[in-house]
């Protein structure tokens, strides 16, 4: 029997540039990342590291080049592609007068959650339990965060795109964080954009500094 070849899944930019009115912020960025890889990008504030990072999630349009999402060998629309991927950023808005709980139904209504979990258990794996019914509007900024990559990492998605992870994080929430990508992130791509913070991307093998 013929063996059959693995479908391929991969986000590709060739030749990318992005600017805003007459400033480049990048130009010919070239840059293939399959669903198994862990690629950081790195730069202090303002480099445009997040701004690539939108660019690769198609979050942001391109001014120059060209992009490509392949999803099993298909060639994926932008209009179709946020079903495959999730964010976790600080400009990343949560509705502040839903509590807790309403967020988790609301988000997972719109996104599968990943199969191998139930709800209860990622309510557990939060660490917010107690403020099941609290709104986020009276949330800590560390809390707010939580809440973010709870939504993004229990996301059934290919990719995951995670800007500054870590954000107003104590040492005890940056150790819940990375046990929750060992544990939880799979064969998924990962995309984490740090101002050289190394306990944010410690997992990833593939660096671009900008």
């Amino acid at each position: 029997m013929q063996k059959t070849e693995k479908q391929q899944t991969f986000i590709r930019l060739e030749n990318v540039a992005k600017r805003f009115n007459y400033t480049w912020i990048f130009k010919g960025i070239n840059l293939e990342i399959r669903k198994n890889e862990h690629l950081a990008l790195l730069g202090l504030n303002g480099s445009g590291k997040s701004t690539l990072m939108q660019c690769i999630a198609g979050y942001q349009t391109i001014s120059e080049g060209e992009w490509q999402y392949i999803s099993d060998d298909k060639d994926i629309s932008q209009k179709d592609y946020y079903q495959k991927i999730a964010i976790a950023a600080p400009y990343q808005d949560l509705i502040d007068d839903f509590t807790f709980a309403e967020m988790l139904d609301f988000h997972f209504s719109i996104k599968k959650k990943i199969a191998q979990i139930s709800m209860n258990e990622i309510i557990e794996l939060s660490g917010l339990k107690s403020v099941l019914n609290k709104k986020l509007l009276y949330f800590s900024s560390g809390m707010r965060q939580r809440v973010k990559l709870i939504l993004a990492i229990f996301s059934d998605v290919e990719y995951l795109f995670l800007d500054e992870p870590c954000s107003n994080f104590d040492k005890a929430a940056i150790d819940w964080y990375n046990n929750l990508i060992n544990k939880y992130a799979g064969d998924r791509g990962i995309i984490v954009c740090s101002n050289h913070q190394q306990f944010e991307y410690g997992f990833c093998k593939k660096i671009i500094e900008l």
